[in-house]
């Protein structure tokens, strides 16, 4: 039985003030990835009555099934302007997410997840996405940008952290034409301040297919999760603390 959705969901914010339900004349850009995420982030602006745009990057990720799970996404619920942009990110090097010649970490401990920058970490990705995002948006004339970072499961990533999103909250206000004309432009991260559980938690009570999402970041060819990389390990303890089985084991 589906519950209601928490009526306090976090959000971090730009520079106008939150929305509510039932405004569907508002308009923003949902990053997509095709994670769970970002799939629970694209559910709740829905939920709040936005009309949503959908970008998803390709940007050399060695996870690219993910890709795939963003179109499935977007079609299940329902957001048919869903673009799919290319940037390489793979001449930088340094990221084991875009070069192949490092290894995914996996089986590390609760405690080495929570210290440290890991070398999953892809240097100033969230800046580039939401440059693009505010670029989608702007050109859309939405008014908000919606993505799926979370600070608590993923603390060693420093563009995850709410003074990240205050701060690119700012710069869209200068570095846009909509900003210096006086138009707002929120960043909205909603699950921010959520654990992986409570993350899930909101998701299940909107309705989000999690059999439709990919979370690892080496899955097999067909896109099985290898069950051991850290994102599948924070996912795999989010449906534990919830005491649900995850959909995308069964599929």
């Amino acid at each position: 039985m589906k519950t209601a959705p928490p009526k306090d969901t976090p959000v971090t914010a730009g520079c106008s003030g939150s929305t509510t339900a039932g405004h569907p004349e508002k308009s923003a850009v949902v990053l997509l990835s095709g994670g769970l995420d970002s799939a629970t982030a694209a559910a709740w602006a829905l939920h709040q009555g936005y009309r949503l745009s959908a970008l998803s990057i390709d940007y050399g990720q060695r996870h690219r099934h993910e890709l795939l799970c963003a179109r499935a996404i977007a079609t299940g619920m329902g957001i048919g302007d869903h673009v799919v942009i290319g940037v390489d990110f793979t001449p930088f090097g340094t990221s084991a997410l875009v070069d192949t010649r490092l290894d995914v970490p996996k089986g590390r401990s609760n405690e080495a997840l929570s210290h440290g920058v890991p070398i999953t970490y892809v240097p100033a990705r969230n800046t580039v996405f939401l440059s693009l995002a505010l670029a989608m948006a702007e050109a859309r004339g939405a008014g908000a940008i919606v993505l799926g970072v979370n600070a608590i499961d993923y603390s060693g990533y420093p563009d995850c952290r709410p003074e990240f999103i205050a701060a690119f909250a700012t710069l869209a206000q200068l570095a846009t034409k909509a900003g210096i004309e006086g138009q707002s432009m929120e960043i909205l991260a909603p699950l921010g301040t959520l654990s992986k559980a409570d993350i899930i938690r909101l998701g299940l009570s909107l309705g989000v297919d999690y059999g439709l999402t990919s979370s690892c970041y080496d899955p097999s060819h067909d896109g099985g999760p290898c069950g051991q990389c850290d994102s599948c390990l924070l996912r795999a303890a989010g449906f534990a603390a919830v005491g649900t089985a995850d959909p995308r084991l069964s599929r």
